[in-house]
């Protein structure tokens, strides 16, 4: 849930404006978005790395087109219309082996 605060500190998303807007995604771990990142998240998708920092923006309609996975189609179709901003435990830039790794183990992985 966004908090709202009389400290200001800078937009995790653009990191040009201030903005008291916050929510905590991790225990002591809080990020603050500024009203015009808030507007982007209608239309796009925002993940942010917790490890490093990196900010990912993609178009909503352009991720759902390239889901293969039926199911996280199906929820990413239903999230087409709320601001949603994730974070995720890493990315390419702070752990590029780890990522490569991650993807050759779902390529050879069978149900």
């Amino acid at each position: 849930m966004l908090e709202l605060e009389t400290k200001h500190e800078q937009c995790t998303i653009c990191k040009h404006e201030y903005t008291s807007i916050n929510t905590e995604v991790m225990p002591g771990i809080k990020i603050y978005v500024c009203e015009t990142c808030l507007e982007a998240a209608k239309y796009h998708f925002i993940w942010v790395c917790m490890s490093c920092g990196q900010v990912y923006l993609r178009p909503k309609k352009l991720v759902i087109e390239r889901v293969k996975d039926v199911e996280l189609k199906r929820a990413y179709m239903l999230c087409e219309d709320k601001q949603i901003i994730q974070g995720i435990d890493m990315c390419i830039a702070c752990d590029p082996e780890g990522i490569v790794n991650y993807m050759d183990a779902q390529k050879t992985a069978t149900c």
